[in-house]
């Protein structure tokens, strides 16, 4: 009985308090005080939103003509519907460059068709002149 009497009066004066530490609390509440502080005169601003307003525009320019080039498996040249071989090709080419400057060259090849043609093709089309050349 006498070492229980000793063993509570040793607990009973050294009895410890369990204690939250709140510093890092405080921290992060000053924290973001300052940041309210620093952001609530920018969200009480007004944002100056100006709309664009609709412009008629009677002077719209037409697109630029088009015209189709293709080759065929057989190495067969279409310019604009208009079957041609590989002689006729260059020159109706540069007629097209002088005549029609504007005009977009729109070049395609079938999947079967040699790519010497197609690369033929196109190395005749810009040696002619034409700037505009869009693949179809």
């Amino acid at each position: 009985m006498a070492v229980s009497a000793f063993h509570d009066s040793r607990r009973s004066s050294h009895t410890e308090m369990a204690q939250m530490n709140i510093t890092p609390l405080v921290d992060v509440m000053l924290v973001l005080l300052v940041i309210f502080m620093l952001a609530a005169p920018a969200m009480t601003g007004q944002i100056d939103l100006r709309i664009p307003q609709p412009v008629d525009r009677p002077d719209r320019p037409e697109p630029p003509p088009r015209v189709a080039l293709q080759v065929d498996a057989s190495g067969q040249y279409t310019l604009d519907g208009v079957a041609m071989g590989r002689a006729e090709l260059p020159q109706a080419l540069r007629e097209l460059a002088q005549n029609q400057p504007g005009t977009v060259l729109e070049i395609a090849a079938n999947a079967d068709a040699d790519y010497q043609s197609f690369a033929w093709m196109l190395a005749e089309a810009q040696r002619s002149g034409v700037r505009d050349i869009a693949w179809k």
